[in-house]
């Protein structure tokens, strides 16, 4: 597998430069582009794993790392991490998200293009896919990994927290109290801070999450502008109304694991699911790993996630 640097300006207050990564086989042409959308917490080379087995297979992979995360940092300081300089997170990242798609569509006009988000992502795409249905005709498929539905009256809750917090404290502020409160409910079913990674929220790999907490790019608190971010996103994908608004050809599978919290155990993934089926969408599917939690392209049975997945896009090529 090969792999490349680059970078793309990001449509935020700073101009941050974006760091994108392309992965590519090692030899032969391609056949395929994915676009990998990561989540909140992360960055995009916590999937060269999924990425070398797309490569394998004759794809070239492309994904960014969103602002205040990994190293899309206008200052290069991990204290930037989680803090978004921009009074509107959700509509910068997906306008980040399209530049990449427009980057990836010009260097390979010819063949097919799949963009997958996983957690914060899946939200985004979501956003995404509504905001940019009539420009994305290049698009052959979008896979949600790791989403779900969180009532209006809860996120709006939040909201007020999150406005109240700013009010006192700026919009960079990370607060522990926050945090918390975004993540309760079915989350306090499983560990959250990586102290007994084998109860993990993350997944079953205990392996896979001990290196997330000890990695510094995995381990800081987000901004109370992120959540506002990411709330704002998950009210979008909310309304009917933006969901109408995908296009009704545009392949999409849902997968997730069927014991993460964030999907609320199945239930907010399928809550999106019909959403989408109300829409009109033809060719719509759904996917919950049994006993899997929230990240399936980490998880102890990954190398069946990863060969669903990508018969998935092989069907649909």
């Amino acid at each position: 597998m090969l792999k490349e640097n680059f970078s793309i300006q990001s449509k935020d207050d700073c101009a941050t430069k974006l760091h994108c990564v392309e992965w590519r086989p090692d030899e032969g042409e391609p056949h395929a582009v994915m676009q990998l959308v990561h989540g909140m917490i992360e960055y995009i080379e916590r999937y060269e794993e999924f990425a070398k087995y797309l490569t394998d297979r004759g794809f070239v992979v492309i994904g960014h790392d969103h602002i205040g995360h990994g190293h899309s940092l206008p200052k290069k300081s991990r204290s930037e991490l989680g803090v978004m300089h921009t009074s509107a997170p959700e509509k910068t990242m997906c306008e980040d998200m399209f530049s990449v798609y427009k980057y990836g569509r010009k260097k390979y006009p010819d063949i097919p293009y799949f963009i997958l988000g996983h957690s914060m992502g899946s939200y985004m795409l979501r956003r995404f896919l509504s905001v940019y249905s009539g420009a994305v005709d290049g698009l052959k498929g979008a896979v949600i990994v790791g989403t779900g539905t969180v009532p209006d009256r809860l996120i709006h809750t939040a909201r007020l927290v999150i406005k109240t917090t700013a009010l006192f404290h700026g919009w960079d502020y990370k607060s522990q109290t926050v945090t918390n409160i975004l993540f309760s409910g079915d989350y306090h079913k499983f560990n959250m801070d990586g102290s007994e990674p084998e109860k993990s929220w993350l997944s079953k790999n205990v392996e896979s999450v001990k290196k997330y907490y000890k990695d510094p790019y995995d381990t800081y608190l987000f901004s109370v502008n992120g959540y506002r971010g990411m709330t704002s996103a998950m009210l979008f994908d909310n309304s009917q109304e933006n969901v109408n608004r995908i296009r009704k050809d545009l392949p999409i599978l849902f997968a997730s694991g069927a014991d993460d919290p964030v999907g609320s155990m199945g239930k907010g993934v399928m809550a999106a699911y019909a959403r989408f089926k109300k829409a009109g969408i033809k060719d719509l599917s759904i996917k919950l790993f049994e006993n899997d939690r929230h990240e399936i392209l980490q998880e102890t049975d990954r190398a069946d996630v990863y060969d669903f997945i990508y018969k998935w896009i092989q069907d649909r090529m």
